[in-house]
């Protein structure tokens, strides 16, 4: 690394010494030469500047949060004590480490920084940091919605421009930090003064609790307050997995007899459509509501008219705006499933699932899975016969990313494979609806459901839907709107659905996995999601009578809120042998 920007123990071979230009060129008058004096002069500046810069990195690394909607002015008023104790640290240290622990400290800084721009994307996506133990399968995950939604080229460039950057982080911050050690020792005195006076104030600030900028403590501690968050994390992470698989084989259902399964809903086909991102915001943000509301209020009327009625309420789910595969394992395992290592024990274990408990008691089971472009080994630990992935659907329209299988063709295909066979068995299938998927490219209209064929019909009607990105470039009033009607399209393709096929033996279930990501919903909103169970049968209405469920496809500000990991137990209660107990 070059001299002249991390020197720290020689003070005539640095820029930042100021002996008034001990190393000029001098005439023989004694009179330094114009022209080197003007060369000293800028290498002054420079170093001055350079020097500027590399604390304004430090401090910058140290104070920011962790959080986007963090990220304030007010966020910078703060005196890290993290600072004072490594200038404290620089004084004290022999000369010969000095340069070691402070590379070693720049690496540190650099990392720390890197954490937190990685937790601001889970942030703002799944609404929680980052676990360094558990969630690094999610590179996978991100990685394959970043190609669906900006194709092969706009990922590998993503993934490029990450990897520079954390490059770049570690180099410029190691940088930084030598730089910084360098003055401190050269200016011991000065440096002594200054971080007594300044750990004073801290002391004094911290004992008064003292914020300038409300909510923003002046007395700073929050590299090390994330830091040590990480690290109980990485802690909690290990412990966990012992844990977790004891509750997984503590399974009250385990050894119930196939005939005591399910009994009250014998001879029904009962379908559980997960909605992707369909959310409690969805049907209470003032901005949202109005429009979504209404479609769930005309649902209702129109689905009494056809015979049926519904009752809602909400559950909580186990992860925010992303990772359904989470949600969908807690709601039908019974078990809180809110990160990838819960999921990997679980899916390798013989747990009882909703799923495998209509399989057990001799439904045909079967997963609609659009999403799904590859293999998906789950569909055994769920326990169906048959899974329609995105292959299988054999769809034929417009290729739009992630989210290209338009929600109406999904339960078209599921009716024509299995539901429209004469003389079929009775149908459990689980649905997964992707239409409301971000980045919302296509959101197409309910048409008649005689048109939509092998989905070629979307090509024409998907022909100014523009790039793939399109919605993200128009800002965040764009893309609220383009969720609020893509959760539109989806609950009226359901309704539509019951409408024309569903009959006295149709068992409708549908619910959100998850809550949109935090650019829709805001900071700081909750983890529930609405659920709805629709019938035709008297019978299998009266069986939830007791769960205190609203009526209609809209559950109100009152309506019951479940964990998402309580229902399957109560769903198995309530439609066993005898009613259910569980309230």
């Amino acid at each position: 690394m070059p001299d002249d920007l991390t020197s720290d123990d020689d003070p005539a071979g640095s820029p930042l010494h100021d002996d008034g230009g001990a190393d000029e060129a001098v005439s023989p008058q004694g009179e330094a030469a114009p022209e080197a004096r003007r060369r000293g002069g800028g290498r002054r500046v420079v170093a001055g500047a350079l020097t500027a810069l590399a604390a304004v990195l430090v401090f910058a690394a140290l104070v920011v949060p962790n959080q986007l909607g963090g990220l304030t002015p007010g966020s910078f008023v703060r005196i890290p004590v993290e600072a004072l104790v490594g200038v404290a640290l620089l004084l004290v240290l022999p000369a010969r480490v000095r340069r070691p622990v402070a590379a070693i400290a720049g690496v540190a800084l650099g990392l720390l920084t890197i954490l937190k721009i990685i937790d601001m994307g889970f942030n703002a996506v799944l609404a929680r940091p980052f676990n360094p133990v558990i969630d690094w399968p999610l590179v996978g995950a991100g990685l394959d919605f970043v190609t669906g939604s900006l194709g092969e080229i706009g990922a590998i460039g993503t993934v490029a421009a990450a990897v520079v950057l954390a490059v770049a982080l570690l180099v410029l911050m190691t940088m930084a930090v030598l730089r910084l050690s360098g003055l401190v020792v050269r200016r011991k005195i000065i440096a002594a003064r200054t971080v007594t006076v300044f750990a004073a104030a801290w002391i004094t600030c911290a004992l008064l609790g003292t914020q300038i900028v409300p909510g923003v403590p002046l007395a700073g501690t929050s590299a090390t307050a994330l830091a040590y968050d990480h690290a109980v994390e990485v802690r909690a992470g290990l412990l966990d997995q012992q844990a977790f698989a004891e509750q997984v084989a503590a399974d009250p259902f385990r050894n119930t007899p196939p005939d005591q399964l399910l009994t009250a809903l014998r001879g029904k086909n009962v379908l559980f459509a997960f909605v992707e991102s369909y959310g409690r915001s969805a049907v209470e943000d003032p901005d949202l509501a109005p429009q979504v509301d209404a479609v769930l209020d005309d649902g209702t009327r129109r689905l009494a008219a056809a015979g049926f009625s519904a009752r809602s309420a909400f559950l909580t789910s186990s992860t925010s705006g992303g990772s359904s595969w989470l949600a969908h394992a807690t709601f039908l395992s019974g078990l809180w499933v809110d990160n990838q290592q819960r999921y990997d024990t679980l899916i390798s274990s013989d747990r009882l699932t909703l799923t495998s408990a209509f399989q057990r008691a001799n439904w045909r089971t079967v997963a609609v899975m659009p999403g799904t472009t590859g293999d998906w080994p789950e569909g055994n630990f769920y326990g169906h016969e048959e899974v329609y992935d995105f292959p299988k659907l054999a769809y034929h329209g417009p290729d739009l990313g992630w989210a290209t299988v338009p929600d109406q063709y999904t339960l078209a295909a599921l009716q024509r494979s299995e539901l429209a066979k004469p003389g079929h068995p009775p149908v459990m299938a689980e649905i997964a609806t992707v239409s409301s998927h971000a980045p919302w490219p296509f959101i197409p209209p309910v048409i008649d459901w005689d048109k939509v064929g092998d989905g070629s019909v979307y090509t024409a009607l998907a022909a100014g839907a523009g790039p793939r990105d399109a919605v993200w470039a128009k800002g965040t009033e764009a893309v609220r709107a383009a969720y609020r009607q893509s959760i539109e399209y989806s609950i009226n393709t359901l309704v539509s659905y019951l409408e024309k096929y569903g009959d006295d033996n149709t068992v409708l279930v549908f619910l959100g996995d998850h809550q949109p990501l935090s650019l829709v919903t805001g900071e700081g909103a909750s983890h529930d999601v609405p659920i709805t169970i629709v019938a035709r049968d008297k019978t299998v209405m009266d069986r939830i009578s007791g769960w205190g469920w609203q009526d209609g496809l809209k559950p109100g500000p009152q309506a019951p809120v479940w964990r998402m990991d309580s229902f399957r137990d109560r769903f198995l209660t309530a439609f066993g042998p005898q009613e259910a107990r569980i309230h």
